[in-house]
């Protein structure tokens, strides 16, 4: 299932041929479970012409998080849980961001222009929020308030290197007041796979100003949250997918 675009006049950003925002999975399932995905696409709107990059940049860990989707999808099949997966590159909008957060329509992105993004004036960046941010947000907002509903992860995931800088972890957990799910769901993983390294609110902190998932969703339904980021080169291909879904499933499960 998908929501259309609920204004498709020229003003706004997403026209016939661009896909509806929001990808949701099991859309009906009274599973207690709900997964999120903020940076599953890279697409990137007709108007935008790419913005103005090319199709290899936009496959890179700038453009979407490789990887996140496919374990999302897995995840959702496997458990019956569901889904809300956002379609849009993280360039045109990041969904996981407050939209007046500076690198929510980011100028450049791990030393790479992002050309589309210069000089947007205040209706530019009020037809991205309208047209993607808004919906996905949304629906992951109905989503979480099914009363079936007792916990909601994120699935994310980051490049080994960035700014030069080398991220050592196969996997984090990002978290701020919500310590206990997290913690558990580390002790679950390393259960099953003591040989891995695990990050507790690497390679990034959560703040009110840089972050939605964790603030706005997790925190303001009081439901236990997490959200989790997988290091791309381990779910880069099929294999990898499946294997990460399957030990975050039995980690996701345990907690239930």
């Amino acid at each position: 299932m998908t929501y259309g675009n609920a204004k498709s006049d020229p003003a706004t950003l997403l026209g016939s041929r661009d896909p509806a925002p929001v990808e949701l999975l099991n859309g009906a399932s009274r599973h207690p479970v709900l997964l999120v995905c903020e940076h599953a696409g890279q697409q990137v709107p007709e108007r935008l012409s790419g913005l103005g990059l090319s199709r290899a940049d936009l496959d890179r860990h700038i453009g979407w998080d490789i990887g996140a989707a496919a374990v999302t999808r897995k995840l959702a099949y496997a458990m019956g849980a569901p889904a809300v997966l956002q379609a849009y590159s993280r360039l045109v909008i990041d969904c996981n961001r407050p939209p007046e957060a500076p690198d929510a329509m980011p100028l450049i992105s791990d030393g790479t222009p992002v050309p589309g993004n210069h000089g947007l004036n205040q209706q530019d960046r009020a037809v991205r929020v309208s047209g993607i941010f808004d919906p996905y947000q949304a629906a992951v907002t109905e989503a979480r308030e099914h009363p079936e509903r007792q916990l909601l992860i994120s699935i994310h995931s980051f490049t080994a290197r960035m700014a030069g800088e080398v991220r050592p972890w196969d996997i984090a957990f990002l978290y701020r007041g919500d310590a206990d799910t997290p913690e558990k769901l580390r002790h679950a993983l390393q259960k099953q796979a003591p040989e891995l390294s695990v990050g507790m609110n690497e390679p990034y902190q959560i703040e009110d100003e840089s972050d939605w998932f964790v603030p706005r969703h997790g925190e303001a339904s009081g439901l236990p949250h997490s959200l989790i980021e997988i290091r791309n080169d381990l779910i880069a291909d099929d294999a990898g997918q499946s294997r990460w879904a399957g030990l975050l499933r039995t980690a996701i499960e345990s907690l239930l």
